[in-house]
């Protein structure tokens, strides 16, 4: 393509002539990889020398462009009884996994949802550079095996359970079509940055969005505002993700409308948890430590649970401060809720595959 490859010049061209892509550039230079009309050299090449060069806040919302138009989107609930749609909190957590600590996010999303905040999950399968444990795979550990819906099957069980799960190997197989690069290049691309703020979401959306260095989050709030996006989360979290740590104090960055991005520090000694995050071992150990901990038994991951349900439960708005987060966190997961939650869960999916199956 003789169009593409005037945008990788521009970022390819090394340190003295080479040039930041424009908003309307990246979006276009996304669309044309995403539909093939790149050739696969010329998407590796630019993967990488994208890379190198680092993308910048400009290049990532056009990239989010590109996303927007050709990515699929779950639709806002509560719409056929003409009520407000309810804010939806899409959880932005890196696709290609965790290896040395517990996720702990598919809890945070049971407790959400149990409390009535709708939850929007994405990622793949098992995917470079880390191959850690994808999210798929802990759903599918928990008995939800959300890799066998289709788009409107998905926005179903959104629609009935308050959480919904963008699967992009069957729901956007054209982002899936660009993973093996990263297995081939060897390093996470800007997709892999860009994913974190994705919305496939078409009503009014809260994004948390996570991250390691600093620099990404400043990349994060450059994207956003050229995108209109004005209630957004970033959360300097385990491994990338929205996790809140338990080792060091949290770092957190608050955007609402109309208001000054807000920056938060939350440690854990202020709330009587310990320094420990739980560590992962294997996906079937981390099952049962999730089945435990809805099942109110008390362990290290139980502690991280209510870590991260009490301040979600306040940043959603549920409840009026951390502390109360973390009772309502505790009652959700000691008095069967967020249990109950998973079964309601389980059910709405297991229904269609049953229809399949007959």
């Amino acid at each position: 393509s003789k169009a593409f490859r005037e945008h990788l010049r521009k970022i390819g061209s090394g340190p003295h002539t080479g040039e930041n892509l424009s908003r309307a550039e990246a979006a276009e230079a996304t669309r044309m990889m995403l539909l093939g009309e790149a050739t696969p050299a010329q998407i590796g090449a630019f993967m990488i020398a994208h890379r190198i060069k680092r993308p910048t806040g400009e290049e990532l919302a056009g990239m989010l462009d590109a996303y927007a138009e050709l990515g699929p989107k779950l639709q806002p609930i509560g719409m056929a009884d003409k009520m407000p749609a309810p804010q939806v909190v899409v959880l932005g957590i890196p696709y290609d996994g965790r290896d040395r600590t517990a996720p702990i996010n598919p809890l945070t999303a049971l407790i959400l949802t149990a409390a009535g905040v709708p939850v929007i999950m994405h990622g793949g399968d098992r995917m470079p550079t880390k191959e850690g444990v994808p999210l798929i795979e802990i759903w599918q550990g928990l008995g939800v095996d959300w890799s066998k819906l289709d788009i409107c099957q998905t926005q179903q069980v959104f629609e009935k359970t308050g959480l919904g799960f963008v699967y992009i190997c069957r729901h956007f197989p054209q982002a899936a079509g660009l993973v093996p690069y990263r297995e081939q290049i060897g390093k996470r691309p800007p997709f892999a940055t860009m994913e974190l703020m994705w919305c496939p979401y078409a009503g009014d959306a809260h994004i948390v969005s996570g991250f390691v260095h600093p620099p990404t989050e400043n990349m994060f709030r450059e994207a956003f505002a050229l995108r209109g996006t004005q209630h957004f989360t970033t959360v300097k979290g385990l491994e990338g993700s929205c996790d809140l740590p338990r080792d060091r104090t949290a770092i957190i960055g608050l955007a609402k409308p109309n208001r000054e991005f807000e920056r938060l520090h939350l440690s854990h000694n202020d709330y009587n948890f310990s320094n420990k995050n739980p560590s992962f071992n294997s996906t079937a150990e981390l099952v049962e430590e999730m089945q435990s901990v809805l099942q109110g038994k008390p362990s290290e991951m139980m502690q991280s649970a209510i870590w991260n349900g009490g301040f979600y439960l306040w940043n959603c708005g549920v409840c009026p401060d951390m502390h109360s987060g973390i009772t309502e966190t505790k009652n959700l997961l000691t008095n069967g809720q967020a249990a109950k939650k998973l079964q309601e869960i389980r059910d709405a999916v297991a229904s269609f595959q049953l229809v399949h199956q007959v």
